[in-house]
């Protein structure tokens, strides 16, 4: 038996909703990782290149250097947000998926009833748990996603304000 077996037994009780939700999950939070490690390791060398390239420059009293100075900062906030958006539809996507798991579960619950009757709970089981399940995972994944997508959104914020600050116009 294989460690997988459980996980594998799991995704078939929620129905191939389940496993759309496991892909989309893991999309997810392959760029969510990306975005955190993004501002532990590449971040802090770029804000240095874009302190040092206006610490360099001789005029920071125009209104060129004004401008120069928005756009460094719209450079640096392009480039600390890359791939939110796609994580904000990701994490609104999953509750939306997890309501489909439960529409075809309920269908698959209808159809046995159909066939056997009304009677028969054995018969519905499979179909309540094909219902519940994806709602549950597409749910959980969405909260854990959506404090991370605000995380990241947060540093963001706070990153602008600090790179604001250090690149000062005189």
């Amino acid at each position: 038996m294989s460690l997988l077996d459980p996980l594998q037994q799991f995704l078939n009780t929620g129905g191939n909703v389940l496993w759309l939700i496991l892909w989309v999950s893991i999309c997810l939070w392959s760029l969510i990782i990306e975005r955190l490690m993004y501002f532990k390791t590449i971040y802090p060398s770029q804000r240095q290149l874009w302190i040092n390239d206006w610490e360099n420059r001789l005029d920071k009293h125009s209104k060129k250097a004004l401008f120069i100075r928005k756009c460094i900062i719209s450079e640096a906030k392009i480039s600390m947000t890359k791939n939110v958006a796609i994580v904000k539809m990701l994490v609104a996507l999953c509750p939306l998926l997890g309501l489909l798991g439960t529409v075809t579960g309920m269908i698959h619950v209808f159809d046995v009833m159909a066939v056997t009757g009304t009677g028969n709970a054995r018969a519905m089981a499979s179909g309540v748990s094909q219902a519940t399940i994806p709602t549950m995972a597409g749910m959980v994944i969405a909260i854990a996603g959506l404090y991370f997508c605000k995380l990241i959104e947060q540093r963001v914020s706070e990153e602008t304000h600090h790179l604001t600050d250090l690149l000062q116009y005189h």
